[in-house]
């Protein structure tokens, strides 16, 4: 492993073992009340984290190439996991929503599986074939958005539309397509949340976070109350008061407002600091790729770990709406965590190649 591939395994390294010490923080007082185990979840993290590791392997040896002729099969069987949540007996469903699928003893969100699904079946359609198929783009990103609407998720098919149009621009679709379909995707997305009485009142809250606090505003008010808890420099580690079931999902999507209550403003700044480096060290690297199917699969793992990050931490500070998506690498759930690693080896693979290229 050369040193600059090695930081590609670094970044990834350092965010989960915070998260798993956070989720810890987090959810002890949910795992004990429920489970009977303060380190139920956090158990279950590190499963899945020494399976993402493996699979991080796998795919950082694994040539990318061979993805283009997988591309479809991978895509048919995402496909087929989507549908398959909605059959009784397979899915687990938490407030509302059906977006897992049991397997035994083991719990999968397809969703999840679906962000790394569609960069790699889109790069590999828009390395070789016409760029320039917006009907068929349309139809295929349609159908993927549409089934993952239904459970419903519209915190997820929103990444996965931005995802999707981002790889359709950087292919080389021309401007004016880009011109149409950003104001598109933006109407249908607000149309969506709109029509949805609860999305409307997370909307609602969104525009005024002091609507409503015991009800619908609750969520926001605890991230808030976790944050200004924090200060400058932090509570200190364990001694968070939003754990004690205070803040919803407070080891899943708002996990950064507990690391905020723990650490305070610097350790935030620092966290962030992070992802930039993270993201700055993807970028670089992405820019030397030269074969078109590496640079659209590196551009894709770029996009969907910076926007992904984005859209959480925006929400934890109101600058967005809550979304209900994981901070990457660092939220509980296995799926998420699978999913990116398996991003980041597919990634090591490709800068590998680049680089035994340009020797």
């Amino acid at each position: 492993m050369s040193k600059s591939r090695s930081l590609l395994l670094f970044f990834p390294i350092v965010l989960t073992a915070l998260g798993v010490f956070m989720i810890y923080e987090a959810s002890s007082i949910t795992a004990t009340s429920t489970y009977g185990d303060a380190l139920y979840f956090v158990r279950n993290q590190l499963v899945w984290f020494a399976l993402a590791l493996v699979c991080f392997g796998f795919f950082s040896r694994f040539d990318y190439h061979r993805l283009y002729s997988l591309s479809l099969p991978i895509l048919v069987i995402n496909i087929i996991l989507l549908l398959l949540v909605f059959i009784p007996g397979l899915y687990s469903s938490a407030l509302g929503a059906r977006r897992w699928l049991s397997i035994g003893s083991i719990v999968i969100q397809p969703s999840e599986l679906t962000k790394l699904t569609l960069i790699i079946y889109l790069s590999a359609w828009f390395s070789y074939k016409e760029r320039s198929r917006l009907f068929a783009f349309l139809i295929l990103t349609g159908l993927i958005i549409g089934l993952v609407m239904l459970q419903p998720d519209l915190g997820t098919a929103a990444i996965l539309g931005c995802v999707a149009l981002f790889l359709y621009m950087v292919s080389g679709a021309p401007i004016k397509h880009g011109l149409l379909l950003v104001p598109l995707a933006a109407t249908v997305f607000l149309l969506l949340a709109v029509l949805s009485p609860y999305r409307l009142q997370r909307l609602t809250t969104f525009l005024n976070p002091q609507h409503d606090p015991q009800g619908i505003g609750y969520h926001i008010q605890q991230i808030n109350i976790a944050l200004s808890l924090g200060g400058v420099w932090g509570s200190g580690f364990g001694s968070s008061k939003q754990k004690f079931l205070f803040l919803p999902e407070a080891h899943t999507d708002s996990i950064f407002a507990i690391i905020g209550e723990n650490f305070g403003f610097v350790g935030s700044v620092l966290i962030v600091s992070i992802y930039v480096a993270f993201l700055l060290y993807i970028y670089q690297h992405l820019l030397r790729v030269k074969d078109r199917l590496g640079f659209l699969l590196a551009s894709g793992v770029f996009f969907i770990i910076g926007f992904q990050s984005l859209i959480n931490l925006g929400a934890m500070v109101q600058l967005l709406p809550l979304t209900g998506i994981p901070l990457p690498f660092i939220s509980y759930g296995g799926s998420s965590l699978l999913t990116f690693y398996i991003l980041s080896g597919i990634l090591f693979n490709i800068i590998g190649y680049s680089e035994k290229k340009r020797r």
